[in-house]
């Protein structure tokens, strides 16, 4: 499937796709990746030569997720959406942030089963995410390009999907038509206490609230707590669940390998989802 609502990168004109190609009027071409994706992040955006998350992390996270701990997470981010479709009749949805795409792929088949038309679009700057992204289905169009410079019209968005990335109110603003939709999913203060527990002296609270950040922007509509125990019952999980958290970069080698001779570990999901809507 060809998508039909991008713009080009360089000069944000409208891109007409032809056979495996995408071009705008000024000559800029972009070619499709033989695993399925649109590659429209530019050399001179990136921050790094390889911006996002690593191969390794994309993989621990895709190990992580398949193995259903986050599914009702997932399930609750799908209810929220369907019933935003249903009512508000959209069907322009981005990702933001999508990773290895284990959300996206999800909220694409709850919207088929409920027969809701709509085109999904998952988006991060992660180029193996969205590689990996592509194995779970070629139905959604899968883009690398920055959140911060997503190559959408403005105003062209119904819902915006966005768990637990940066928050960018503007560019989010910009993308999201007047009186469309951002749906926004955050840790709550005890999401994985006890893994953080075990690696910090001191926990302390983030005290993030994008309510404030977002006002003047979007007015918020719904704030639904989503939170539940469950447990990883060998090290494996445990130790794809490290690799797939920013806490993992702060363990020491002692502290890693203390937690992963653990048999099991139980914890906390503790997550925010968010609904606002654009003024």
């Amino acid at each position: 499937m060809m998508p039909t609502h991008l713009c080009c990168p360089v000069c944000r004109a409208a891109l007409i796709s032809s056979d495996n190609s995408l071009r705008c009027d000024n000559g800029h071409s972009f070619d499709r990746a033989r695993q399925g994706y649109w590659n429209l992040l530019l050399v001179n955006k990136k921050r790094s030569k390889n911006p996002g998350d690593s191969a390794e992390m994309v993989q621990a996270r895709r190990a992580f997720l398949n193995e259903g701990h986050y599914q009702p997470l997932s399930d609750q981010v799908n209810s929220l959406a369907t019933a935003l479709c249903q009512t508000e009749q959209l069907n322009n949805i981005v990702d933001m942030g999508c990773g290895e795409g284990f959300y996206t792929e999800r909220l694409f088949q709850q919207l088929n089963e409920q027969q809701l038309p709509q085109q999904l679009t998952g988006l991060d700057i992660s180029k193996p995410a969205v590689r990996a992204a592509c194995q779970r289905t070629k139905a959604i169009h899968w883009l690398v390009a920055s959140g911060a410079d997503m190559p959408l019209p403005e105003a062209s968005v119904d819902l915006l999907l966005v768990m637990f990335s940066r928050l960018m109110p503007q560019p989010f603003a910009d993308l999201i038509k007047p009186g469309g939709h951002l749906l926004l999913a955050w840790p709550g203060d005890n999401h994985l206490i006890e893994l953080r527990q075990q690696i910090y002296q001191e926990v302390r609270s983030s005290g993030f609230d994008p309510t404030a950040q977002l006002e003047g922007l979007f007015s918020c509509e719904q704030i639904k707590p989503v939170s539940y125990r469950f447990t990883l019952d060998n090290p494996h999980s445990i130790a794809t669940l490290l690799e797939m958290t920013p806490h993992a970069r702060r363990l020491t080698a002692e502290a890693r390998e203390k937690l992963q001779q653990q048999p099991q570990l139980e914890l906390t999901l503790d997550v925010n989802l968010g609904i606002f809507r654009r003024l």
